[in-house]
Protein backbone atom coordinates (compact mmCIF):
# COMPACT_ATOMS: atom_id res chain seq x y z
CA UNK A 1 0.00 0.00 0.00
CA UNK A 2 2.50 2.43 -0.40
CA UNK A 3 2.80 5.86 -2.83
CA UNK A 4 -0.69 6.12 -1.94
CA UNK A 5 -2.03 2.36 -3.11
CA UNK A 6 -4.71 0.83 -1.04
CA UNK A 7 -5.72 -3.41 -1.56
CA UNK A 8 -6.28 -3.65 -4.65
CA UNK A 9 -4.58 -0.58 -6.27
CA UNK A 10 -7.27 1.53 -5.14
CA UNK A 11 -5.86 4.86 -3.81
CA UNK A 12 -5.49 5.81 -0.16
CA UNK A 13 -6.56 9.57 0.60
CA UNK A 14 -4.27 11.98 1.49
CA UNK A 15 -5.92 14.06 3.55
CA UNK A 16 -5.29 12.35 6.87
CA UNK A 17 -1.91 12.86 8.13
CA UNK A 18 0.24 10.65 9.69
CA UNK A 19 -2.30 8.78 11.72
CA UNK A 20 -3.69 7.69 8.52
CA UNK A 21 0.00 6.29 7.63
CA UNK A 22 -0.16 4.18 11.04
CA UNK A 23 -3.90 3.32 10.47
CA UNK A 24 -2.77 2.00 7.02
CA UNK A 25 0.30 0.41 8.32
CA UNK A 26 -2.21 -1.94 10.91
CA UNK A 27 -4.47 -2.70 8.51
CA UNK A 28 -1.82 -4.07 6.44
CA UNK A 29 0.06 -6.10 9.59
CA UNK A 30 -3.96 -7.26 10.39
CA UNK A 31 -5.04 -8.44 7.32
CA UNK A 32 -1.38 -10.13 6.64
CA UNK A 33 -2.33 -12.18 10.03
CA UNK A 34 -6.03 -12.81 9.73
CA UNK A 35 -5.19 -13.81 5.64
CA UNK A 36 -2.72 -16.65 7.35
CA UNK A 37 -5.07 -17.26 9.75
CA UNK A 38 -8.04 -17.87 7.42
CA UNK A 39 -5.47 -20.26 4.95
CA UNK A 40 -5.11 -22.49 7.81
CA UNK A 41 -8.37 -22.47 8.69
CA UNK A 42 -9.03 -24.02 5.49
CA UNK A 43 -6.24 -26.54 5.88
CA UNK A 44 -7.95 -27.63 9.11
CA UNK A 45 -11.57 -27.84 7.75
CA UNK A 46 -10.23 -29.63 5.16
CA UNK A 47 -9.16 -32.35 7.47
CA UNK A 48 -11.86 -32.52 9.73
CA UNK A 49 -13.79 -33.35 6.38
CA UNK A 50 -11.41 -35.98 5.72
CA UNK A 51 -11.96 -37.84 9.58
CA UNK A 52 -15.65 -36.98 9.18
CA UNK A 53 -15.52 -38.70 5.43
CA UNK A 54 -13.22 -41.72 7.03
CA UNK A 55 -15.08 -42.37 10.07
CA UNK A 56 -11.94 -43.69 11.40
CA UNK A 57 -11.94 -43.82 15.54
CA UNK A 58 -8.58 -41.83 15.35
CA UNK A 59 -9.26 -39.46 12.97
CA UNK A 60 -12.53 -38.40 14.83
CA UNK A 61 -11.22 -38.13 17.98
CA UNK A 62 -8.53 -36.01 16.61
CA UNK A 63 -11.46 -33.68 14.72
CA UNK A 64 -11.58 -32.49 18.79
CA UNK A 65 -8.81 -30.92 18.77
CA UNK A 66 -9.22 -29.77 15.12
CA UNK A 67 -12.09 -28.21 16.40
CA UNK A 68 -10.83 -26.21 19.16
CA UNK A 69 -8.13 -24.90 17.33
CA UNK A 70 -10.39 -23.43 14.71
CA UNK A 71 -12.36 -22.32 17.31
CA UNK A 72 -9.29 -20.74 18.94
CA UNK A 73 -8.25 -18.93 15.42
CA UNK A 74 -11.59 -17.47 14.76
CA UNK A 75 -11.78 -15.84 18.65
CA UNK A 76 -8.05 -14.41 16.95
CA UNK A 77 -9.53 -13.14 13.66
CA UNK A 78 -12.04 -11.25 15.77
CA UNK A 79 -9.54 -9.75 18.07
CA UNK A 80 -7.49 -8.54 15.22
CA UNK A 81 -10.11 -7.18 13.48
CA UNK A 82 -10.90 -5.43 16.76
CA UNK A 83 -7.64 -3.93 16.92
CA UNK A 84 -7.99 -3.10 13.46
CA UNK A 85 -10.94 -1.28 14.61
CA UNK A 86 -9.52 1.00 16.80
CA UNK A 87 -6.38 1.18 14.88
CA UNK A 88 -8.65 3.26 12.19
CA UNK A 89 -10.77 4.79 14.66
CA UNK A 90 -7.56 6.54 16.35
CA UNK A 91 -5.89 7.31 12.61
CA UNK A 92 -9.53 9.40 11.49
CA UNK A 93 -9.24 13.33 10.98
CA UNK A 94 -12.60 13.48 13.70
CA UNK A 95 -10.38 11.03 15.89
CA UNK A 96 -7.47 13.32 15.99
CA UNK A 97 -9.42 16.36 16.49
CA UNK A 98 -10.85 15.14 19.41
CA UNK A 99 -8.22 13.76 20.79
CA UNK A 100 -6.69 17.66 20.38
CA UNK A 101 -9.58 19.24 21.69
CA UNK A 102 -8.67 17.63 25.23
CA UNK A 103 -5.58 18.05 25.00
CA UNK A 104 -5.73 22.14 24.51
CA UNK A 105 -8.76 21.66 27.38
CA UNK A 106 -6.85 20.66 29.69
CA UNK A 107 -3.58 23.10 28.90
CA UNK A 108 -5.91 26.18 28.57
CA UNK A 109 -7.83 25.45 32.36
CA UNK A 110 -6.89 26.95 35.15
CA UNK A 111 -4.94 24.62 38.17
CA UNK A 112 -8.10 23.13 40.54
Amino acid sequence: MENGNGVGGEPVPNGGGAGTGKAVQAFERCFGQVQGILEHNRVLIQEIEQNQESGEDGGLNRNVALIRELNSNIARVGSLYCDLSAAFAQGTPAARAADAAKGYNKMSRPPK
